[in-house]
């Protein structure tokens, strides 16, 4: 039996693993969660598994990470405030199941220094695949690798079009019921730029052999293509269970977590070139990922503030990742890669994106 944290337990991955947890108690037993501020929602967790570890927010968490004995540590808390908790799991020598992206783009070279073989367990349903599909070859053998994307809402429409779109269209994803941030960041396709820098320090692919394809019913999740012409894709219907319970028993299957594909219907799977023009995300977060050093991180948190910025009104859509990229292009990154360089151009970040928006 496997004993599980879970950071982030009261937002849309926390709640599924829940759901995994409780239909599988003789395979897990929960020990603790966290939650950013729903303490209500946290406090019925707990007394429904009947916990006595909690916590409320990214430092209790981190706390809870490293006095509470556990095997597993799911990292589902939702922006770079994740990165403190990643840093306590991989240091206490657990295995980190990590659906917090953030903390490993923002962290780069110090999560992965942090990190002891396969201790971190992809739980995005997009490096969840490709984990899987790279069991099926070597390392050497591997050519690229696949990231599939269902193209959110805006899929199909012209950079002129996207002028005027509401948050609400933003949110209104076709396929995953996700939060504010994560949908939007869908939206912009900015999502998938971190997934692509996540997933070339997941595993060690260059960027150049990391390609995004369009996939609009979201069934096949990834795929990784081999030296021999060969490409192994992961496909299923799109249920964040299915992944969340591979990263809490890796390698192993949990019977029963998600529904298989129905092969006796006709059924027609496409998929897209990316349109660069429109979506200009993917290009840029490459350009960052290359940088390395604290790029990820500004990358991130310009984001995040214009995220915000967008849904109260005081950024158009495409206002969001134009203003990342002012922001990326007036980053001055410090020589070295630390938790205190890495705060400052986070700070400095938000800063910069929240004058420039401003004074749009």
């Amino acid at each position: 039996m496997r004993r599980i944290i879970v950071l982030g337990s009261t937002g849309s991955i926390g709640t599924q693993a829940l759901d995994v947890i409780r239909a599988n108690p003789r395979r897990f037993e929960l020990v603790g969660i966290s939650a950013g501020s729903n303490a209500e929602m946290m406090a019925r967790q707990a007394a429904e598994f009947r916990l006595e570890h909690t916590a409320l927010g990214a430092a209790e968490s981190e706390q809870l990470v490293r006095d509470v004995e556990a095997d597993v540590v799911l990292n589902a808390i939702t922006g770079s405030i994740g990165l403190g908790p990643t840093l306590a799991a991989l240091k206490a020598g657990r295995t980190l199941a990590l659906a917090n992206k953030e903390s490993l783009i923002v962290g780069g070279a110090l999560v992965r220094a942090a990190a002891e073989r396969d201790q971190i367990v992809p739980v995005d349903s997009e490096h969840s695949a490709i984990a899987q599909a790279l069991r099926s070859g070597t390392a050497a053998e591997v050519r690229r690798l696949i990231v599939t994307a269902s193209g959110g809402p805006f899929r199909g429409r012209t950079r002129a079009e996207l002028g005027d779109v509401t948050p609400a269209e933003a949110l209104a994803h076709p396929t995953w019921d996700m939060g504010r941030m994560v949908t939007t960041n869908s939206a912009t396709l900015v999502n998938k730029g971190l997934e692509v820098i996540e997933a070339h320090l997941l595993f060690d692919v260059q960027y150049d052999d990391i390609e995004v394809v369009v996939h609009p019913q979201s069934i096949v999740h990834s795929m990784v293509e081999f030296v021999d012409g060969s490409t192994i894709a992961q496909a299923s219907p799109p249920d964040m269970r299915l992944p969340i319970s591979l990263g809490l028993d890796w390698p192993n299957r949990v019977g029963g977590v998600g529904k298989p594909l129905d092969w006796r219907q006709a059924t027609s799977w496409t998929f897209e070139p990316l349109d660069g023009e429109a979506f200009p995300s993917v290009g840029l977060a490459k350009s960052v990922g290359r940088a390395g050093g604290t790029f990820p991180a500004v990358y991130n948190a310009a984001n995040e503030q214009a995220v915000d910025a967008f849904h109260e009104g005081r950024l158009p859509f495409l206002g969001i990742v134009d203003t990342i990229e002012r922001v990326i292009e007036a980053h001055d990154a410090p020589d070295d890669l630390t938790l205190e360089t890495l705060a400052e151009a986070e700070t400095w970040a938000r800063a910069k994106a929240d004058a420039l928006i401003a004074s749009a």
